[in-house]
């Protein structure tokens, strides 16, 4: 039996059935993916790195969809992204393209205590508490502890508004991260009725089919994008590959960018867009 090593430094048994998942998300049809998935088992060795086997699943695929020449895997990308105020500003546009009205940065006065809230979302009827957490090590779990966090200050900013310490009528808290929850965070969110968006969960409708479904691609996606070039974008206000399509001039005025270089850089977010 072959055995790959995750990035945690342990080993499970190759699943090729994973790499057929990963292709079918990145839309390959099933039998590129079974393609995919043959040449990848002719040549993996006994632990490989889950990291190895990734560029791989990239470089084979790209054979049968041109635009993963250009992009990078989204859950890295999204690692990519600065917490504050990078994710914070992608969870907003996300938000925004669910349809809901956003504020963010905001300071409440809860009961007891003044609360530092990162996103409030509205729509209809509903006024939504967001939390979020961002995660450089995209293998990292985000636990129980900001679960505790969110529903003691949800409590208070609930209380705090039956005394009229502040005008937001909370419907629910939820939480959003960049990646999986742990089985605690889970349960005790489930409990406490907190809802959460995270990596792969819920299942159908976890953040990166939210932002596959909608195309809320972070710029970070692009492979030929260098970190000093994200941070001028990200500084700019630019954070999704459809903010790049803006005017040329005027992004490249912002950036501090050649005309050529913006150019270049649309014309690759335009090709992943566009497939």
């Amino acid at each position: 039996m072959i055995y790959v090593t995750k990035a945690d430094g342990s080993k499970q048994p190759f699943d090729r059935n994973k790499i057929i998942r990963t292709c079918l998300r990145l839309q390959l049809n099933y039998n590129d993916a079974e393609k995919v998935a043959r040449e990848i088992e002719s040549k993996i060795y006994n632990g490989i790195p889950t990291k190895k086997i990734l560029q791989m699943i990239f470089k084979i695929a790209s054979n049968y969809r041109s635009s993963l020449k250009y992009q990078t895997d989204l859950r890295e990308s999204i690692a990519l992204l600065r917490p504050k105020p990078d994710f914070e500003k992608f969870v907003e546009l996300i938000f925004k393209t669910l349809g809901y009205k956003t504020e963010t940065n905001l300071l409440l006065n809860g009961a007891c205590v003044e609360h530092e809230i990162d996103v409030i979302a509205k729509k209809d009827e509903e006024i939504l508490l967001i939390e979020v957490k961002h995660h450089v090590n995209p293998h990292k779990y985000t636990g129980l502890d900001v679960f505790l966090e969110v529903n003691s200050t949800l409590e208070d900013l609930r209380e705090g508004y039956k005394l009229g310490t502040h005008t937001y009528n909370f419907t629910k808290a939820l939480v959003i991260c960049n990646t999986k929850i742990s089985e605690h965070g889970k349960k005790y969110a489930k409990c406490k009725k907190i809802e959460a968006i995270a990596w792969n969960y819920p299942e159908e409708f976890g953040l990166e089919r939210i932002i596959e479904e909608n195309k809320i691609y972070p710029i970070t996606i692009l492979k030929s994008l260098k970190i000093e070039e994200m941070y001028k974008f990200a500084d700019a206000g630019i954070i999704t590959l459809k903010q790049l399509l803006d005017n040329t001039k005027n992004i490249a005025s912002k950036v501090k960018l050649s005309i050529k270089r913006v150019q270049q850089i649309q014309k690759e977010a335009q090709i992943i867009l566009s497939c």
